[in-house]
């Protein structure tokens, strides 16, 4: 089992989006803790990391296999996601 590392940015965006999209997200990160590359989870190209598709949204994502961590960084829309300020 990993364990769960959530950014202060990833909770504050959770925090926004309405009660049963943020339920689907919750559920979906416990269940990175399980299984860190679930089927669906594709590799970034041209950064570290991982993403998992929740609806429209999606969660973006580092594993550290070595200290069994998984450190979700953003949770966002699909368009606005990849777009980093």
């Amino acid at each position: 089992m990993y364990r769960l590392e959530i950014s202060h940015a990833a909770h504050r965006q959770v925090r926004k989006l309405p009660a049963k999209t943020q339920e689907r997200i919750n559920q979906a990160i416990v269940r990175l803790s399980e299984e860190p590359r679930p089927h669906g989870a594709k590799k970034l190209t041209g950064r570290d990391g991982y993403r998992i598709r929740v609806g429209d949204y999606r969660i973006l994502y580092q594993i550290e296999d070595s200290a069994k961590v998984v450190v979700i960084y953003r949770v966002m829309a699909r368009g606005d996601a990849y777009q980093f300020r």
